[in-house]
């Protein structure tokens, strides 16, 4: 059965799309931990990072970067922290998010938005990506 992400990927469960190429895709944590909290995955399903094969790994890594440097342009943040940890969903993801403390990297607080702050923010990175 394939994995929430790859129903996101393949268009069955709507998204707030930030950046894609041919084997990667990022969108918005719909429970993000602060505002622009992105996640990238690849688009082969795999479950943990390290079992991607390396030229995926590095490819997934390359595209987070980039993703990574547009929130940073994007959101006012003091950093933006990389994280993977993998437990909740059995596909590989990397997790970008906009750093104000170290609260927001300890998936304890969440943040509330409606659709049309998240579809703002998307836009606010997307704009950075071109």
């Amino acid at each position: 059965m394939p994995s929430i992400f790859t129903k996101i990927i393949n268009g069955d469960i709507p998204c707030y799309k930030i950046a894609e190429d041919e084997d990667s895709f990022a969108f918005l944590d719909i429970n993000p931990n602060s505002k622009g909290h992105t996640l990238c995955v690849p688009k082969k399903e795999v479950d943990k990072l390290l079992d991607l094969d390396e030229a995926s790994y590095t490819k997934l890594m390359i595209f987070s970067r980039k993703v990574g440097k547009a929130i940073e342009a994007a959101i006012s943040c003091e950093r933006v922290g990389l994280t993977v940890i993998g437990l909740e969903v059995p596909h590989a993801h990397v997790h970008l998010i906009p750093l104000h403390s170290m609260t927001n990297a300890t998936f304890q607080h969440k943040e509330k938005l409606e659709p049309e702050e998240f579809e703002a923010i998307a836009e606010k990175i997307r704009e950075k990506l071109t």
